[in-house]
């Protein structure tokens, strides 16, 4: 009785339970809710059951996965970056699927539509662990980054002729060639229909929503968009998640789409989080344990081919050895849609329990190496390749021009959301700054409002002495990691010990541990927010403005307790 609302039940417990757990660990949420799908899986506890209702939520946690690619999804950031993408990306994904296959037949003597379905699987990389890696380490901008988010885009998108691709396999050998034939004409139709009327209608439509000047109204309107479109894939005989990869990209190209992606996130995350841990129920921790020998070749083969195939490709590329290990390692692990391309083979009969059991494991557990793998080899890679000592010195050059006329400034070191208000404020008293940033689109608002900020990274030393770290009255950090501001700080404090530096934290842990590392003020996020909550609030209800600032800055002292 009542068991989809018992499924829903158990699986939100276990996604609070593992949150809690990976956030204390300091590991993403994925390996969370994989791990606990093992723990309450058939092979575990069996206290989740593996039933229609399970499997309905975690499809509907693939359609909003692929909705927010959509919605991500740039024609603008494609063309720019096409050399990248479609170059080391498709030739990526093409040796790592023919190498798989070749592996699949020649060594484990399965038949090749395993060995493309298994391939395409694993040739996926981490999206999620890789770009919050590179973000804290201020890496984004860098040759490898770049190249590495250059990959991770081409998988992106070569998951949506996948999904088609896989079932089509599936189909017996005379049947193979016109099945793979028929679901890419459907494709090409439904989507040619869907594009060239939707581009017309999307923009129209969501702006007479808007006008409404109701958020209910807005937030139905797109879950509807999305689970329409899903159905109507559906119905054509294609997938859902193909319907919902097409809503993402018709609403990208409007001017909704962040406030869309912002309304979207917690449905997609929640729902994600189902449908991994439903992937951790699959795993067979019996078979898992009495084949490790095999798990493990399997994830060596995993690692140490992407390894070599996205390294060869690098070199080949004309990059460094430096640059091309950096960019191999970063992406020689398993990714979200390994398990998504995985769970369609299992669906369509077309890939064996033994194969997914020993590939889902070496997948999990590449991905639990990937980070422990990145930070080392950064921490090892100190040299500079020639091109990237070309753009170093390019850019310490730049900010070194924009900081030549300043003199008891302020460097700003970061020109988001808070540096962005930060630098009008500072501005409008007449008091000048050098604002750091390696956001391309926030240096062009810079350029709307007439402010001086230029390319570079505030925590290379070459970059801030070159934006007179030796002249400046303060440095303000305005970076929303914890890590970044942390390098700064210390860089800053062996520079010039005694230069004021001020930061912001989230929260109170943060503000006292940056205190702690020698900062001279830290404001924490949440706390003053309440502060200002509270002086509005007071001078609401009638207490005079300076009595309220007088009590608000009574209880912003440190240790003071409101009574």
């Amino acid at each position: 009785m009542h068991t989809g609302l018992t499924t829903i039940v158990i699986v939100l417990s276990l996604g609070v339970l593992a949150l809690m757990l990976v956030r204390t660990l300091k590991l993403p949420p994925l390996i969370g809710y994989l791990a606990a799908g093992i723990a309450v899986g058939p092979s575990g506890l069996a206290a989740l059951p593996d039933n229609a209702s399970t499997a309905s939520l975690a499809e509907y946690g693939v359609v909003f996965l692929m909705f927010s690619i959509g919605l991500e999804f740039s024609l603008k950031r494609l063309h720019t970056m096409q050399g990248l993408v479609f170059g080391l990306g498709g030739a990526q994904m093409l040796v790592t699927v023919l190498g798989t296959t070749l592996i699949t037949v020649g060594y484990f003597g399965n038949p090749w539509q395993i060995g493309v379905a298994t391939g395409a699987a694993v040739a996926m990389s981490s999206t999620a662990i890789v770009a919050r890696l590179l973000s804290e380490r201020l890496e984004l901008n860098s040759h490898a980054g770049r190249q590495t988010m250059g990959v991770l885009l081409f998988q992106d998108l070569a998951v949506v002729p996948l999904l088609l691709i896989i079932p089509a396999l599936a189909s017996s050998g005379e049947d193979l060639l016109p099945s793979l034939a028929n679901a890419l004409a459907q494709a090409a139709v439904v989507l040619v229909l869907l594009v060239v009327v939707g581009q017309k209608l999307m923009g129209r439509w969501l702006g007479a929503v808007v006008r409404q000047k109701s958020e209910e109204l807005f937030m139905l309107n797109v879950l509807l968009i999305v689970m329409g479109l899903s159905w109507v894939t559906a119905e054509a005989g294609l997938s859902l998640a193909l319907g919902a990869f097409v809503a993402g990209v018709l609403i990208a190209e409007t001017v909704y789409r962040h406030q869309v992606a912002a309304d979207i996130r917690p449905f997609r995350d929640v729902l994600l989080g189902f449908f991994f841990v439903t992937i951790g129920m699959q795993l067979d921790v019996a078979y898992v344990v009495n084949n490790a020998a095999r798990v493990a070749l399997v994830l060596v083969l995993l690692v140490g081919a992407k390894l070599a195939v996205m390294g060869g490709i690098c070199l080949l590329a004309g990059n460094s050895r430096d640059v091309a290990l950096r960019t191999a390692v970063q992406l020689a692990q398993a990714g979200e849609f390994g398990f998504v391309l995985i769970g369609v083979g299992v669906a369509n009969q077309l890939i064996p329990h033994d194969v997914q059991q020993v590939t889902t494991a070496a997948m999990l557990l590449s991905m639990f190496l990937a980070p422990l793998a990145i930070n080392r080899v950064g921490r090892m890679q100190r040299g500079l390749t020639e091109k990237e000592f070309s753009l170093r010195a390019r850019m310490v050059q730049d900010v070194a021009c924009h900081s030549m006329d300043c003199d008891q400034h302020v460097v700003l070191c970061g020109y988001g959301r808070v540096g962005q208000n930060l630098a009008r404020l500072l501005a409008a008293e007449g008091i000048s700054f050098v604002a750091l940033d390696t956001d391309t689109h926030r240096l062009e608002e810079a350029r709307h409002f007439g402010h001086n900020v230029v390319f570079g990274e505030a925590s290379r030393r070459e970059v801030l002495q070159a934006a007179g770290l030796a002249r400046a009255r303060a440095v303000v950090v305005t970076f929303d990691s914890l890590r970044a501001a942390e390098r700064v700080l210390a860089l800053v404090r062996h520079l010039h010990p005694e230069m004021p530096v001020l930061l912001r934290a989230r929260d109170q842990s943060d503000a006292d541990r940056l205190v702690a590392a020698g900062a001279s003020l830290v404001v924490p996020e949440v706390v003053e927010g309440s502060f200002v909550l509270a002086l509005e609030t007071l001078t609401w209800l009638g207490v005079p403005g300076e009595q309220a600032l007088e009590r608000v800055q009574r209880f912003r002292k440190p240790g003071r307790q409101i009574e």
